[in-house]
């Protein structure tokens, strides 16, 4: 039972640091990189779909991402779409082909995207936190309707902890990857 809570949140965790992934992701470092537009949603006959399901993005140098789209019908609605979203790049069509130069990032602007990070970082943190207040919850519980002993449920709640400072310390290597990202010139 112990083994279980735990397991549970440390899948739980690995979630959180995912979509810790997923968020950096899409902070632009002025680099090309074609996950930069995963979020960037199109409308297709009558819905919105992700971007990658209507055009092809490649990365063709450090600076500029290419689209090419599947049906030349599209071109106007994905060049509408990346200009309506938060990035702040604007694309520039020449026949099936949408290129998107990355601009260079100023010195306040990285500073301004560091601050962007340190926030989803915290984020996260607290998500760990509180997957780590969940589980202790679950092995008091358990040995409040005398599932577990007392100490049965320390080791785990040390467990817990050892695990929860793991992935904090993930989170803090993934923020400083992304910091020294972005001051990169």
């Amino acid at each position: 039972m112990i083994g279980e809570t735990i397991e549970n949140a440390r899948r739980r965790m690995g979630k959180s640091l995912d979509a810790l992934a997923a968020e950096l992701t899409k902070i632009r470092t002025g680099r090309a990189n074609a996950s930069l537009l995963d979020h960037i949603k199109v409308e297709y006959y009558g819905s919105e779909v992700p971007l990658h399901n209507v055009a092809s993005i490649v990365a063709e140098d450090a600076r500029t991402l290419v689209v090419t789209a599947y049906e030349k019908d599209m071109i106007p609605v994905i060049e509408k779409a990346i200009l309506a979203s938060d990035l702040g790049i604007t694309p520039s069509t020449a026949g099936i082909v949408i290129r998107i130069p990355m601009p260079i990032l100023t010195e306040e602007r990285r500073r301004d995207l560091i601050k962007v990070v340190k926030g989803e970082a915290e984020g996260a943190k607290v998500a760990i936190r509180n997957i780590r207040r969940d589980a202790n919850g679950d092995l008091k519980a358990m040995v409040k309707e005398r599932m577990i002993a007392e100490d049965d449920e320390r080791r785990g709640s040390d467990q817990i902890q050892k695990l929860t400072d793991k992935f904090v310390a993930r989170v803090d290597a993934m923020v400083a990857e992304k910091e020294k990202e972005l001051l990169e010139i």
